[in-house]
């Protein structure tokens, strides 16, 4: 380490854990070009899938089992595995108040996540144009539903308090850890079954903007801004405290093969 490393801890943060920032902006850029294809695939009139599927309950259904598997893939995947697959900046903020993430990591993380979610979705939008950002697809775009913007805002909090609590405790639980994944997923896919129409299914302040970026639409970005961190805060508040549980590390799927750039618990692990 040089010098002027030494007296930048950015600057160090940036040399040393650069693959992992990146990694996280291309995970989320993967995430929202996955949910916009699907969403071109289900919701635009043109479409032979939409026209198959008259119905928008089952249409819905079927977008939340294939964001669900998109999610699982992610956070299972070698790259999900090496930068934690947090692709969330709520999911990020919750690690550093756990104590598990350094400050600059936090910082880099969640600009990447930003940075991500706002190219993958202006490539998706170079790409397919007004198919994508144009309405009914919208650039999938977050909005609050038929109950209105308070709705919206308790229900987007208690969606990501139950799913950050699922990943505490399972995260942490040697018989459950390698299941992290699939509890993601199926809690996603059932979130946008379920309750989209109320809350517009957000769960991620980065996905939010990539998304309004596109559609050009920011209605109540504050909302989504706001509660999955509050939720995901609480979350971590009751493991901690209420449950007594354990945080080993800031991965949602940790392998002692991969290296970690976190406050690791788990002996073994190269640590980067």
């Amino acid at each position: 380490m040089t010098s002027e490393a030494r007296r930048h801890p950015a600057l160090q943060a940036l040399r040393s854990h650069w693959p992992e920032y990146l990694i996280e902006a291309c995970l989320l850029g993967a995430f929202l070009i996955a949910a916009g294809l699907f969403g071109i695939l289900l919701e635009y009139p043109g479409s032979p899938l939409h026209q198959a599927m008259p119905s928008p309950v089952v249409r819905r259904a079927l977008f939340g089992v294939l964001m669900g598997l998109t999610a699982i893939a992610i956070i299972d995947s070698p790259l999900g595995m090496r930068s934690g697959a947090h692709i969330n900046p709520a999911v990020t903020l919750m690690f550093f108040h756990l104590g598990k993430v350094k400050p600059w990591d936090a910082l880099f993380y969640v600009l990447a996540q930003f940075v991500g979610a706002a190219l993958g979705v202006l490539l998706l939008a170079a790409v397919v144009g007004d198919v994508f950002t144009e309405p009914p697809v919208h650039a999938v775009v977050t909005r609050p539903g038929m109950w209105g913007v308070g709705v919206a805002f308790l229900t987007e909090v208690a969606m990501t308090f139950v799913l950050m609590l699922v990943v505490l405790r399972s995260s942490n639980s040697e018989r459950l850890a390698r299941f992290t994944g699939v509890f993601v997923g199926m809690l996603v896919a059932s979130y946008i079954l379920l309750l989209a129409p109320v809350s517009g299914m957000s769960l991620n302040p980065a996905r939010t903007f990539g998304s309004a970026l596109g559609a050009r639409s920011f209605t109540a970005l504050w909302l989504y801004f706001l509660a999955p961190p509050l939720g995901m805060l609480l979350a971590a508040e009751v493991y901690r405290r209420g449950m007594k549980g354990e945080v080993r590390c800031a991965k949602l799927h940790h392998s002692r093969k991969v290296r970690c750039i976190f406050r690791c618990g788990y002996p073994g692990t190269p640590m980067g």
